[in-house]
């Protein structure tokens, strides 16, 4: 069986959003702040969930900058650290399932274990969606976000565009797997229906069940069927107990006139005297003699 299109387009979407979702989460790229009075002209900081880095056009980035502010400790810093972490295992977590449950060693894909892969997938973008969101609310708002105040300018950093794209592929991906549930929650109707009920199915007071006799068929309609006459049992009882044999010819009854009946062929016998084997007999009655003849 192939693969349905949904599981392959989920199993490429949810890895992107998986790298990017991680790319996002471990550079200290969410804010951008420039623009000191009292710093040159292209220091850049770069803020992050877990670092404060340091960028100058003459110089290399240096991370691991002081948090004079206390950046770290505003709570949507705090909240995107553990919803972002969250978000990273539940996302390794529904790709183990898609990997089991699309199959690419096995001739059927397991579509329940595939669609459960799907909604852990979308789970982990809405994860991670939510804190992205929160932070970019927030970019702005010195009160929650602590920066210098003006002239200093703060703007969207990478790790949140990364943040952004991966939890859209994540959401996509998850949605395109959970699809598979489709062909799963039709295969269980269908089991269902053919299903025998649990208990039979106690018959209600207007069922009636008659039994009627079978009528008495006709002897044109009983012992006639497949466009042939079939014989009574009582002929078809005789008709089975047949003779041995063949019927001989029998020959008309002929009359002879002489005493001795003699077949055609035959010759008489022959007197004592050695007269004539021709024998005579008394014509006594009407009808005519041979010997007259």
């Amino acid at each position: 069986m192939r693969t349905p299109v949904v599981m392959i387009l989920g199993m490429v979407l949810a890895p992107c959003g998986l790298l990017l979702t991680l790319t996002g989460t471990l550079t200290p790229g969410w804010r951008l702040v420039k623009g000191f009075l009292d710093q040159p002209v292209d220091l850049v900081l770069y803020q992050g969930l877990w670092d404060i880095c340091r960028e100058q056009s003459s110089s290399e980035r240096q991370c691991g900058q002081p948090d004079d502010l206390s950046y770290f400790a505003a709570e949507p810093v705090r909240v995107a650290r553990g919803l972002m972490i969250t978000s990273l295992a539940a996302t390794a977590l529904g790709l183990l399932l898609a990997t089991v449950g699309v199959r690419c060693w096995q001739d059927e894909p397991h579509f329940a274990l595939a669609g459960l892969s799907g909604v852990v997938l979308f789970a982990a973008g809405l994860l991670s969606l939510i804190p992205v969101s929160w932070y970019n609310h927030f970019l702005a708002d010195r009160a929650v976000l602590p920066a210098q105040s003006s002239p200093v300018t703060v703007q969207v950093g990478y790790s949140l565009v990364l943040g952004y794209l991966g939890s859209c592929l994540l959401l996509l991906g998850g949605f395109s797997l959970a699809l598979s549930f489709a062909p799963w929650c039709a295969e269980r109707c269908r089991s269902c229906q053919k299903a025998p009920p649990g208990r039979a199915r106690r018959s209600s007071i207007s069922t009636v069940y008659v039994d009627w006799p079978e009528p008495a068929l006709t002897p044109a309609i009983k012992y006639y069927s497949d466009g042939q006459h079939r014989p009574r049992p009582v002929q078809l009882g005789a008709a089975s107990q047949r003779k041995a044999g063949f019927p001989m010819p029998r020959p008309p009854p002929k009359a002879y006139s002489n005493p001795v009946e003699v077949l055609d062929g035959e010759k008489a016998p022959e007197s004592h005297h050695g007269g004539s084997s021709r024998s005579t007999r008394s014509c006594g009655s009407a009808l005519p003699c041979d010997s007259d003849l």
